[in-house]
């Protein structure tokens, strides 16, 4: 392509349909079938279409009720680990062709791979590689793929999100000046990459619908808007990105997390989000013995219903907080780090107690672990200080190593047969999501 790096994107075609076709033995391409919960309501949203359903008009992420009734398909219950598992086999076949350091995973159905250095290995063009291993990936899975060819990742991104669809073989390819000549004037400009609905809005109102308008635009006036980020915006209108997959994978972020959310299925009470707030932090606990490490605080956040903001319509709630209301949450710190359930849950319950309005219903919660790191063994405790447990004054330390000796034994059952294998008495309440959380993955279910 006549420049230094060339990068591929590929991406594999409506990934969770497609693989409930092959279970089924349908053609990906040609069946009509939908991938959503049929125990939920039809408001559920469905989380993958086929192709050919997307060629009748059904719009990929829809809600089952918006399905036109005339057409005949098939709907299929999410299988999450199944996918997992088509997509650790499809990523053995990259590794058959390159190297884990030039590959960087960017989804479960797209990555990017550097193969600059690999056209004269291989002693093809980029487009011929490309060809051989979506060919590879159809014969050995039955998955059809897509692929992005360009100069830098920005520009590989874009070739898979907007040429490539309108290419017969799948596969689009873009430098600077062919980005220039066949996409400045493109609409709309939600298509490109890092370009959302708000951003869209606020350069429309001064005028500007399309990346070449970004160009022309003058530049103090969009760091005005946009502040750092008209950086961005100027860059990938002219085709630029300095970043590389070896910037990538040498990236190491300052501070780790680990976090965990969940809309719950309807509006609770401030009692029944106590319930729910404990699973979860309990859960998180087990998290993190499972990975040997602690964190030095956890932060909450919890969403009220919608409905329940009061003086405001459900429309402007939603427009002012969101689609879920007002937040309200907090964060708790503990010195020296921990992942004790006996020393974070409580605390975690409290500071609930403490920050969320009691007589608001919830509809949405988040818990973060803040700071994850290793686990030392070591924890900043007062010897001297003890902890009443049932009845009995005992040395901190001691209880805190009863704790742990407990986790890891739930831990071990649960991996030997299942996250179900062991509950706790707050699991069996009826508000309780725990049990069905776990047995999902990403909120979807397993199908284990």
């Amino acid at each position: 392509m006549g420049t230094e790096n060339t990068y591929i994107c590929i991406d594999l075609k409506s990934f969770y349909a497609s693989v409930e076709c092959v279970e089924r033995g349908l053609d990906p391409m040609t069946a009509n079938l939908v991938v959503a919960d049929p125990e939920r309501s039809e408001k559920t949203i469905c989380l993958a279409v086929s192709p050919n359903m997307k060629k009748l008009g059904v719009k990929n992420r829809c809600r089952v009720f918006e399905i036109p009734r005339g057409i005949d398909y098939v709907m299929a219950q999410p299988r999450m680990q199944k996918y997992i598992d088509y997509a650790a086999e499809i990523y053995g076949i990259y590794l058959r062709w390159f190297s884990r350091e030039d590959i960087h995973v960017y989804s479960i159905d797209e990555v990017f791979i550097d193969v600059t250095h690999y056209l004269g290995v291989y002693r093809c063009s980029p487009r011929e590689l490309a060809i051989r291993i979506m060919d590879q990936i159809q014969q050995e899975i039955g998955v059809r793929a897509t692929c992005g060819i360009g100069t830098n990742l920005y520009l590989t991104k874009i070739a898979l999100d907007i040429s490539a669809k309108h290419s017969p073989d799948f596969i689009g390819i873009l430098d600077e000046e062919k980005y220039r000549e066949t996409l400045w004037n493109h609409r709309p400009l939600t298509d490109f990459w890092r370009v959302g609905a708000g951003i869209a809005r606020r350069l429309e109102k001064i005028g500007i619908f399309t990346m070449g308008d970004i160009a022309e635009a003058d530049e103090d006036m969009l760091y005005q808007i946009f502040g750092v980020d008209a950086e961005l915006l100027i860059d990938h209108a002219w085709g630029r990105e300095p970043v590389t997959m070896a910037d990538i994978k040498a990236y190491k972020p300052s501070a780790n997390s680990i976090t965990s959310g969940q809309v719950l299925m309807r509006d609770y009470s401030f009692n029944e989000g106590r319930t729910v707030i404990r699973e979860m932090m309990d859960s998180m606990c087990l998290e993190l013995v499972n990975r040997n490490l602690v964190c030095d605080s956890v932060t909450i956040s919890v969403g009220y219903a919608k409905s329940d903001m009061p003086g405001a319509s459900a429309d402007a709630a939603a427009g002012a907080f969101g689609r879920y209301g007002h937040r309200d949450g907090g964060t708790v710190r503990f010195e020296g780090g921990s992942n004790e359930e006996s020393v974070m849950v409580p605390e975690v319950v409290r500071l609930y107690e403490r920050r969320i309005d009691n007589n608001r219903m919830v509809r949405r919660m988040n818990i973060s672990c803040n700071n994850v790191r290793k686990d030392t063994g070591t924890r900043q405790i007062n010897m001297f200080d003890v902890v009443s447990e049932t009845g009995k004054s005992r040395p901190q330390e001691e209880i805190l190593e009863k704790d742990r000796k407990i986790q890891e034994a739930e831990l071990a059952i649960k991996k030997k047969y299942g996250k179900n294998a062991i509950l706790k008495g707050v699991n069996m309440k009826a508000e309780s999501t725990g049990r069905e959380r776990n047995r999902q993955i990403g909120g979807h279910k397993s199908g284990e």
